[in-house]
């Protein structure tokens, strides 16, 4: 079975819905780490763990990968003058 981000983000989705109705206390973390041939392994913990294996977009056109942050974020430079 093919697995994508789009099934992640509604798995997650769906598990923060259930935790926001819950009557009580709830917990969620997400792991992600790179595997080899451009894909990537998500798990997803919330009481139970969700596992996806998903494709990794190739690199940007360049051959430079998006600089991204320690949460996985794109990031971009801000001028100090800026607030």
């Amino acid at each position: 079975m093919v697995q994508t981000n789009e099934m992640v983000l509604a798995k997650i989705a769906g598990l923060y819905d259930a935790l926001f109705r819950h009557n009580g206390f709830g917990e969620m973390r997400i792991e992600m780490r790179i595997l080899k041939k451009g894909q990537k392994e998500v798990i997803i913990h919330c009481g139970k763990q969700y596992r996806f294996v998903v494709d990794w977009p190739a690199p940007a056109a360049g051959g430079a990968p998006a600089k991204v942050g320690s949460c996985g974020c794109e990031t971009r430079s801000v001028d100090s003058d800026q607030k």
